[in-house]
């Protein structure tokens, strides 16, 4: 009874990552009707993401279900720093590098903050003093800390995970209704 329900909440969990993702960020690919539609991956799309951390990352319905695997076991502020910072280092204009800083600092950063990550106090030292002149590495070293961190915790259990194992499973194709 637990099983079919978890694997029913990391659908539901799943479904709202990637329709959140397709509203705040552009598809690349503009093919006709593609865009607002999302398969479930193949299984040999999902084993790929066990060879590396960075194949499942680069895959948004992978990256999706890191994240609600990540929220399932409330550790989400790893990838979502990890995002804010990859998003950080694309940003041209000077100003915005300096708010965008300011606001990675606040909600991931300062003591207490809403979505504190979990890294040493040196490190949250030297950042708060680059940030007072925002440069598009001042998040770099707590950015490696934290993708290591998920890449030697979050990403085995990940792979572990019912959900995950589920992915990579065949669905059989049945001919007849259910209670036959």
């Amino acid at each position: 009874l637990l099983h079919s329900s978890s694997i029913k909440d990391w659908k539901t969990r799943l479904s709202y990552f990637l329709q959140n993702s397709s509203n705040s960020t552009k598809m690349k690919s503009k093919k006709a009707g593609k865009h607002r539609t999302y398969f479930r991956p193949s299984p040999e799309e999902a084993q790929l993401w066990s060879e590396a951390f960075d194949e499942l990352l680069a895959n948004k319905y992978g990256l999706a279900a890191f994240r609600a695997f990540l929220k399932s076991e409330f550790c989400e502020e790893n990838i979502e720093f990890w995002l804010a910072c990859e998003d950080f280092k694309k940003t041209k204009s000077p100003q915005k590098l300096t708010s965008k800083a300011k606001k990675i600092y606040n909600d991931f950063i300062e003591k207490e903050a809403p979505k504190e990550i979990n890294i040493d106090f040196q490190t949250k030292n030297t950042i708060a003093q680059n940030i007072q002149e925002a440069t598009h590495t001042c998040f770099s070293a707590a950015q490696k800390r934290v993708y290591s961190l998920m890449e030697n915790n979050s990403y085995p259990r990940f792979l572990e995970s019912e959900f995950y194992q589920e992915l990579c499973k065949k669905t059989p194709i049945t001919r007849t209704a259910q209670g036959t």
